[in-house]
């Protein structure tokens, strides 16, 4: 089994002491400010030190050009992996972010909507399908079908209400607010 060599806590303590506030401050500036950052940074190339014991038998009058390169580069790789991957989310962010919809019971609420328009008359339907599967006004559905408006609007009237007893969870009065106001604005707009 082979050991890696490391420095001396004492002199890993020592050169903390002697060059972690300048190392800090120095970090802190390439951070643009973030302490945390800096901490992290700081704490790294202090493990760098302890890694390579080598570094203090360099013919150096000082360690802290080592250290200062050994952090500068620490913090140039930080700030490019940063780059690199998408921004972290708070949770304050995710706990405001709205909830999106589930797409299982989206998906089973649409067979039963298909499933009920089944049942309706052909007459029914070709209404239903103009004003709310295709967008149509009042007016337009009338003219593709070549009926009045009129009959557009009570075919889609008693379609809404026959859907209401056959689809689960749709109320009558939600069906005829509905439906009355899109009269009204299909009306509005011919």
């Amino acid at each position: 089994m082979m050991t890696t060599a490391t420095t001396d806590e004492r002199a890993l303590a020592e050169l903390q002491r002697e060059h972690g506030p300048a190392l800090f401050h120095f970090l802190l500036g390439l951070t643009f400010g973030d302490r945390q950052r800096a901490e992290d940074l700081l704490q790294e190339t202090l493990v760098r030190a302890w890694q390579h014991p080598e570094a203090f038998d360099a013919p150096y009058e000082s360690m802290r050009p080592w250290l200062f390169t050994v952090a500068r580069r620490l913090a140039i790789d930080a700030r490019r992996s940063r780059q690199a991957r998408p921004t972290e989310v708070s949770d304050a962010v995710l706990e405001s972010a709205p909830a999106r919809d589930d797409t299982a019971a989206a998906a089973v609420h649409s067979l039963d909507v298909r499933e009920a328009v089944r049942t309706l008359s052909p007459e029914h339907r070709a209404v239903l399908v103009q004003i709310y599967f295709r967008g149509l006004s009042v007016g337009e559905t009338a003219q593709v079908l070549g009926i009045p408006p009129g009959t557009v609007k009570s075919r889609s009237y008693y379609a809404l209400r026959l859907l209401s007893r056959t689809l689960p969870g749709y109320s009558s009065r939600s069906s005829t607010s509905s439906s009355a106001s899109r009269d009204t604005a299909s009306t509005t707009s011919t």
